[in-house]
């Protein structure tokens, strides 16, 4: 481990979840947690996050030319394989102990990690469900989104479905416009509640589970919305038969070497 890694903060010491915010979440299916990294932590950690993003983009077209999927974000995913400083903070534990106490399991692996950076006039991100992309037999999954920088109320956290966790899988459709016609439908139709969070300090974090609907606005301000994700998912979850094109690629990216049935903890599933 080179000596500036070592210099990182190691995020060692706990962060208490209440019972009360395990329940809030469960039922819900997404919460809020206010300084899950303090802003000490962060401005040692943003940098090599950013150098990262910057290294592994592989987005060169204005955002004029993208389609929705590519407005929404410049999207770079496991940076932890390939950058010692982000995996120091992609496996802190603080972190996972969060989600394994908010999923009620004793422990978790990874999935994956993504920054997702929302450029200044970036569009939205239609309304979608995660884990139509993840070939994992369990609903013990969860995501922490996390701003790496102050985000304000008009660029906030996403905008959620209070309880459409417990609803399971509710459409295959991918990440698009038609993605956000038809839930937009289903929300209206069904009068399921809407919830965003507001603003957020750097080091706040959402947490929602894989099934949890959700979306999240533009960004019309003049400030990269910079944000780090993390994907956990209970140890002893067992990989599917992949369902679609989406879980397919999913298994030879994130599962390297498992096949339907084996347990999912690749190389690439750490425990943490």
């Amino acid at each position: 481990m080179s000596e500036i890694v070592q210099t990182l903060p190691n995020m060692q010491v706990d962060y208490v979840v209440s019972p009360e915010q395990v329940a809030d979440f469960q039922r819900n299916g997404h919460i809020l947690l206010k300084g899950i990294a303090s802003a000490e932590e962060i401005a040692a950690y943003r940098p090599h996050i950013q150098q990262a993003v910057k290294e592994l983009n592989v987005q060169s077209k204005p955002l004029s030319q993208r389609d929705t999927y590519g407005k929404a974000f410049i999207q770079v995913s496991n940076i932890w394989e390939t950058h010692e400083s982000v995996k120091k903070f992609v496996l802190a534990a603080r972190f996972a102990k969060v989600a394994a106490n908010l999923l009620g399991v004793e422990n978790v692996r990874i999935y994956h990690d993504q920054a997702l950076f929302k450029e200044p006039g970036g569009g939205h991100t239609p309304w979608h469900q995660d884990q139509i992309y993840w070939p994992l037999d369990t609903k013990d999954t969860v995501t922490l989104w996390m701003p790496l920088v102050d985000i304000s109320e008009e660029v906030g956290s996403m905008t959620f479905v209070s309880g459409s966790h417990h609803k399971g899988y509710i459409s295959k459709l991918e990440i698009s416009d038609e993605s956000h016609k038809n839930l937009a439908e289903y929300i209206e139709h069904h009068q399921l509640p809407q919830v965003s969070h507001g603003a957020m300090k750097a080091g706040d974090a959402t947490f929602h589970y894989g099934w949890t609907l959700h979306s999240a606005p533009g960004n019309p301000t003049d400030q990269m919305r910079e944000v780090m994700t993390i994907i956990y998912f209970a140890d002893g979850a067992r990989v599917l038969e992949p369902d679609s094109n989406a879980r397919k690629n999913d298994l030879r990216r994130w599962l390297p070497g498992l096949k339907p049935g084996d347990k999912a903890a690749s190389r690439l599933n750490p425990l943490v």
